[in-house]
């Protein structure tokens, strides 16, 4: 055999055991890369219900007739507070997470939390809204527009506590009110974004459909609203928190 032709074919057998070990390689890190990812979630599991919302409307009384079924008194969180919720709906226990809603801490704590989320309760005042409606709105579109939130798309059920009150309003007003109030927060955000970096623009994360008044219809993630009544008083007031159980063993 011509000793060019042998040469030429033994380069072409080491150039393919090349491409083969790199393709071996190429599979190898797919495989670890897919196992790791398993484990972590077999590990640590969606398995959260996050309590959030604004401070004082309720979600930390709300944690505490879920998570024990009595009247606590309770005051502003500082911290998280966290327990085991099951019921028979639910082939496994839930780890139910009240956030503080404190500005300077919620973000902090929402970020513990929010990539172990199976689903999340945006919880509203439903008395004192119109005049929280901006920061709740603002608080709201932070969540929605967050990175890991776009990701995995936890169901969102905004939840309009204090129904018990003459003054409060219905779930389907305070859905509107959040809407109309979304929908102006959208434009500042896309504003200031023009003003810091018009690059950035074209890469932010637009709620809702381009051209369109916002509505929660709009989203990737399941929205439902529902109205509900920790009470205040004592352990022998009643707690309307049917729709919200009803809601988490849907989950």
């Amino acid at each position: 055999m011509d000793p060019e032709v042998l040469k030429e074919r033994m380069h072409t057998a080491d150039v393919m055991k090349n491409i083969d070990f790199l393709t071996f390689v190429g599979l190898f890190l797919v495989a670890l890369t897919a196992f790791c990812w398993w484990l972590y979630n077999k590990r640590y599991p969606r398995r959260c219900i996050l309590l959030t919302g604004l401070s004082d409307s309720g979600k930390t009384l709300i944690y505490v007739r879920l998570a024990y079924t009595q009247y606590r008194q309770t005051f502003t969180s500082m911290c998280e507070n966290t327990e085991e919720y099951l019921t028979p709906a639910l082939p496994h226990s839930m780890l139910l997470v009240d956030l503080p809603g404190q500005e300077r801490l919620r973000n902090k704590f929402f970020d513990q939390y929010k990539n172990k989320a199976k689903g999340i309760v945006f919880v509203v005042d439903s008395v004192t809204i119109q005049k929280e409606i901006r920061d709740a709105a603002e608080y709201l579109y932070t969540i929605l527009a967050d990175p890991i939130v776009q990701l995995y798309n936890p169901p969102l059920l905004i939840l309009c506590n204090k129904q018990d009150q003459p003054l409060a309003k219905g779930s389907q007003v305070i859905k509107g009110l959040l809407e109309k109030e979304i929908n102006l927060v959208r434009v500042t955000k896309s504003n200031q974004l023009k003003s810091v970096d018009p690059a950035e623009t074209n890469t932010a994360v637009f709620l809702g459909k381009q051209g369109k008044d916002f509505q929660f219809s709009h989203l990737n993630c399941k929205v439902d609203v529902a109205e509900c009544s920790a009470n205040t008083g004592n352990e022998r007031d009643y707690a309307d928190l049917k729709m919200l159980k009803e809601w988490i063993d849907c989950l």
